[in-house]
């Protein structure tokens, strides 16, 4: 069997969902919300499956979708884009995969900034090349140029960056933006923008794709996911938006991969996309609420929350809240003694991994969070 695989670890998500279902616990590890999805766009999927076709649509996407993605980012944030720049994808970790395997040639090299999620390295190495990893500093989490000079070398293909970040919240500035982009530019390199929590903002904070800056729309392939934008995780509907230079070449990569995507999901999509800026704050509204009720609760209980401004997680400092154990043995002893799910925020990264945080995710209901912030303040009781 190939070794890459052979070697691989389960994914930190899939373990620790396991476990919380095996102890009977609260579940902050895996990343989904409990509510926050449209009904009216549950009501359009039902439609399409009906009266709607169920064969195979086209690979790169059906053409309604293909445009309402293109109409959605020039309208809220001035791109110049059509379907002809569009890919639709199983969800957007295929799409990462489609893009990082057209990029991607065997000996070469990618940068990631880390903590990352989880399928980015495994994916360039499945590829042929090499993740170069940048570890970002708690609790700032910056992108500084000196870092990002020092790791780049005569093999250095492709730079590949979340903004928003999981698992940190992070949300880089205009000017972390400009240093990538200028960095790329003077580097040519190729941009992978994993940006799909890009309307996940909280305390009114906006978002740049990185496609707008100068000299970036050429050069950046962008992944977005209507399973964020919606609440709607298990539908795995993504995409892909590049240059058209570039987007076929991606695609190419998307059809031996997946080839297509359910048909009446992505009319869903296209319906919700087209139809639902309006919802778009009052879910930001909601995750906030959620994002205060866990930080107010989980403080008061005297642990120490890093900020959030984007997703729906947030971390907990294991050590500045007196727990002496590391974020692997507390999320193993936690789930089994204390009934509480999270995720150790050193599976996020191979090289010099954070030791002393653990990720949880806000996006529930609040009898799910209070139950949750009990549980962890019963974990630092126990382990501190």
């Amino acid at each position: 069997m190939n070794p890459l695989y052979e070697q691989m670890k389960t994914s930190v998500f899939e373990r620790m969902s396991a476990l919380a279902i095996e102890h009977g616990a609260v579940n902050l590890g895996q990343g989904f919300p409990d509510f926050g999805w449209p009904d009216e766009i549950l009501d359009a999927a039902a439609k399409a499956l009906k009266e709607g076709s169920n064969q195979y649509p086209p690979s790169r996407g059906i053409m309604p979708l293909r445009e309402a993605v293109a109409a959605h980012y020039n309208r809220h944030f001035g791109q110049q884009l059509d379907a002809a720049q569009v890919c639709v994808t199983s969800g957007a970790t295929e799409a990462l995969g489609a893009a990082i395997l057209a990029t991607v040639q065997p000996g070469d090299e990618v940068i990631i900034f880390t903590p990352a999620y989880d399928s980015y390295a495994p994916t360039i190495r499945r590829a042929g090349g090499t993740p170069v990893e940048i570890a970002l500093r708690p609790p700032e989490w910056r992108i500084e140029r000196g870092v990002l000079e020092a790791a780049v070398g005569p093999n250095t293909r492709a730079i590949l960056l979340n903004n928003p970040q999981n698992p940190t919240g992070r949300l880089f500035g205009s000017d972390e933006l400009e240093i990538v982009a200028s960095f790329a530019r003077d580097h040519d390199l190729i941009v992978i923008s994993d940006e799909v929590w890009e309307h996940i903002l909280l305390d009114g904070r906006s978002f740049t794709p990185i496609a707008t800056l100068p000299g970036m729309a050429e050069r950046t392939i962008k992944i977005g996911s209507a399973g964020k934008i919606f609440s709607l995780t298990g539908w795995k509907i993504g995409w892909m938006v590049a240059a058209l230079e570039l987007a076929p070449v991606v695609a190419r990569a998307h059809q031996f991969l997946t080839f297509s995507t359910a048909p009446n999901l992505q009319a869903a999509v296209a319906y919700g996309l087209a139809e639902g800026d309006a919802w778009l704050q009052p879910m930001r509204d909601r995750f906030q609420r959620s994002r205060d009720l866990m930080t107010q609760g989980l403080q008061s209980a005297g642990l120490t929350v890093l900020n959030a401004c984007a997703t729906y997680f947030l971390c907990v400092d294991l050590e500045a809240s007196g727990i002496r154990l590391d974020d692997e043995s507390f999320a193993s002893e936690a789930v089994t003694r204390a009934g509480i799910a999270v995720v150790p925020l050193s599976a996020f990264a191979e090289k010099e991994p954070p030791r002393h945080l653990v990720r949880l995710c806000f996006g529930k209901k609040d009898e799910t969070i209070e139950a949750g912030v009990a549980a962890m303040a019963k974990a630092r009781e126990m382990f501190g």
